[in-house]
């Protein structure tokens, strides 16, 4: 029984300085799992920054606009 290759050159002529190139690539990839570890996205709700109030606003007017949607 023969084994399959791991890689199949599908397309071009590639040399062996190439091949070699693409195999460490493959390989490296494989050990290290592909990805980076992203973090979490923490929910909105549960951001502590929305409990700060925003300042103030000051001059001719603020009173009117204190009471006005942001």
């Amino acid at each position: 029984m023969t084994e399959r290759p791991y890689l199949h050159v599908v397309r071009g002529n590639p040399d062996d300085a190439e091949l070699a190139a693409l195999t460490a690539v493959v390989a490296g990839l494989a050990t290290t799992g592909g990805t980076a570890d992203v973090p979490a996205r923490r929910s909105a709700w549960s951001d502590r920054s929305r409990l700060v109030r925003a300042p103030l606003a000051h001059g001719p007017g603020a009173w009117r606009a204190s009471g006005l949607p942001r």
